[in-house]
């Protein structure tokens, strides 16, 4: 319970850091893989979303334009909770700053988990049912967490700047500095850099396998553990935080 209050509490660390941003680089990939075998989209590729928009206005598809412009505003609108909720966590100084967010999501993924096909059905003003709004949306929250937490440094979905940021390190380890070359002007890598990133990708595609076969062979209820790993990590410091508002409440009472 210490260990899983420290993760999402508003003091951090570079190890809590960067342990939630492995774990929930895992959830990204079972959410993101499981989400594309129930709706056959990949709903936290905003890069895709955004060219085909640009594709679909081209060729006059219009309900493809929609879609993407649903799936946009839906992850655009998580990653905005998050920052609500987050800001407003560090004004009242609660102990679970960042753990509002991943109960939210929490919540969320359950509701999808027992709405199951039914949601595949819901229409919305996008051309995209319900399920695939909810899925952006819930990507969008969780990719803010991280990115706040971090100070940028950290991302869960977005796999596209872990694999340039690793690149980046390789290329730094496989450098060769001449010989003479001042020390100050050496290129030199960071190790724990290149193992994080590395990491971030490992368990992103484990997470992956872990979702596309969750839902194949078990349905939607694949995503009751996946909500019970989020509710691990924000349930603890918020608890925390309703101890101190009772023992505040206690104190109110006896002074009156």
């Amino acid at each position: 319970m210490r260990v899983l209050r420290h993760l999402t509490a508003r003091h951090r660390t570079l190890a809590t850091n960067r342990t939630l941003g492995l774990m929930l680089a895992f959830n990204a990939g079972a959410m993101n893989a499981g989400g594309f075998m129930a709706v056959r989209m990949y709903t936290s590729h905003m890069t895709g979303f955004l060219a085909a928009l640009a594709d679909s206005l081209v060729l006059g598809e219009f309900a493809l334009v929609l879609a993407a412009i649903g799936a946009l505003a839906a992850f655009l609108c998580g990653a905005a909770a998050t920052a609500i909720l987050v800001n407003w966590a560090r004004q009242q100084r609660l102990c679970g700053t960042y753990a509002l967010p991943l109960l939210l999501e929490a919540l969320l993924m359950l509701l999808f988990g027992l709405l199951g096909a039914a949601t595949l059905q819901w229409p919305t003003p996008f051309a995209v049912p319900l399920t695939v709004l909810l899925l952006a949306f819930m990507m969008g929250l969780q990719n803010a967490v991280v990115t706040k937490m971090s100070s940028a440094q950290i991302r869960t979905t977005h796999m596209t700047g872990v694999v340039t940021d690793l690149g980046m390190e390789l290329g730094r380890m496989l450098y060769w500095n001449r010989r003479g070359t001042p020390r100050a002007s050496r290129v030199r890598a960071n190790r724990e850099r290149a193992q994080l990133f590395a990491s971030l990708l490992a368990l992103f595609v484990i997470g992956g396998v872990v979702g596309a076969a969750g839902f194949q062979y078990i349905g939607f209820a694949w995503v009751v553990p996946q909500a019970a790993l989020l509710l691990a990590l924000s349930l603890p410091p918020l608890f925390t935080d309703a101890q101190r508002l009772a023992a505040w409440w206690r104190g109110r009472r006896v002074a009156e």
